[in-house]
């Protein structure tokens, strides 16, 4: 009888499909180290995006719109700490994030506006009052 467990192979799989996601993509684009809880609320007259971003200063946040597309990147340093600290465990993340989001035409990208305070960040995203949407009259053809 074989000592091997069923589905013993599912980690050693998606480990190495991360590997090569992380080839596949360029720097801009790489799979990021961590992934900052972002929630999304909507609002008669903008959108809010609230992201957990703890130990990231806000210089180390860029926020861009290009083609409806908002992208948020950063970096989160953590301390050097000596080779004669004895780490039993070390989970706190470091590294890069990169997240995207579609946004729809009714927002006015030039009025984004970005705050951070105490590892919370905030964008506001306000709607624009054009309308998207229009009626169109058949006429009758002679």
């Amino acid at each position: 009888m074989s000592n091997i467990k069923p589905f013993s192979f599912i980690p050693m799989v998606f480990g190495d499909l991360e590997k090569e996601l992380n080839k596949s993509f360029d720097n801009s684009m790489s799979v990021s180290d961590w992934r900052p809880n972002i929630d999304v609320i909507e609002k008669d007259n903008q959108f809010i995006f609230v992201a957990d971003v703890p130990g990231v200063e806000p210089k180390d946040i860029e926020i861009s719109v290009n083609k409806n597309i908002l992208t948020i990147k950063g970096e989160r340093e953590t301390e050097h700490k000596e080779k004669q600290d004895n780490f039993i465990r070390y989970e706190r993340s470091k590294g890069s994030f990169y997240r995207q989001f579609t946004l729809p035409d009714t927002v006015d990208a030039e009025k984004i506006n970005a705050k951070a305070k105490n590892g919370v960040l905030e964008i506001t995203i306000p709607k624009t009052n054009k309308s998207i949407s229009r009626k169109i009259e058949v006429e009758e053809k002679d």
